[in-house]
């Protein structure tokens, strides 16, 4: 579902596009295109069902995030593991890059939060092909690629380290990615962007 409006600020047309995906229950609502404008920021709405697992602990090496919570509370590990912040309606956290963090909803009502990526392309990229695949089918049942050269490239343009993850994992994903690209495994992915 597509919702077009026209910001009469700026003369700039906003699209709104709902993306929910059939695994985990999340909807995301995509406010600001990173891949379809001259912008590098990538801007949407995510609505988190109860108990939804959001993201384990990571950084990203380029990327900067920002979450602001508008219903509902987001739980989100800040800096180090168990260093545990509840936001709620109204509160905002900077998330620069390196900054280990993890978000999830871990109460009985959905969540609702704002995010805004800077450097966003790719993590766009990342986030439609997650669903994309989820909405394929092409998933496990907790929302992971079956493919592990589709799911080596979407880590890769997430820019995401995953923080318990031995450093050898790390390399295979590297590795997985580069024989991904030398296949045209991307190819399949295009559609989702």
């Amino acid at each position: 579902m597509t919702f077009t409006k026209l910001n009469s600020t700026t003369d700039a047309i906003e699209t709104s596009e709902v993306i929910i995906n059939p695994v985990t229950g999340d909807r995301m609502t995509i406010t600001h295109s990173s891949l379809h404008s001259h912008h590098e920021n990538f801007q949407c709405c995510f609505d988190l069902p109860p108990g939804a697992h959001g993201a384990p602990l990571h950084y990203h090496r380029g990327m900067a995030e920002t979450f602001e919570v508008l219903d509902g509370e987001l739980e989100m590990e800040l800096g180090a593991k168990s260093n545990v912040k509840i936001l709620r309606p109204g509160e905002v956290v900077y998330v620069p890059p390196r900054m280990l963090h993890s978000f999830r909803n871990a109460s009985n009502n959905w969540t609702t939060y704002r995010t805004e990526v800077r450097s966003g392309a790719s993590f766009e990229q990342f986030i439609r092909g997650m669903f994309g695949l989820a909405i394929d089918g092409k998933v496990n049942s907790t929302g992971t690629p079956l493919n592990p050269l589709q799911f080596a490239l979407l880590i890769e343009k997430a820019d995401l380290v995953i923080a318990d993850a031995p450093a050898f994992v790390e390399s295979i994903v590297k590795r997985l990615a580069q024989i991904a690209r030398w296949m045209g495994v991307e190819k399949s992915l295009v559609k989702y962007w």
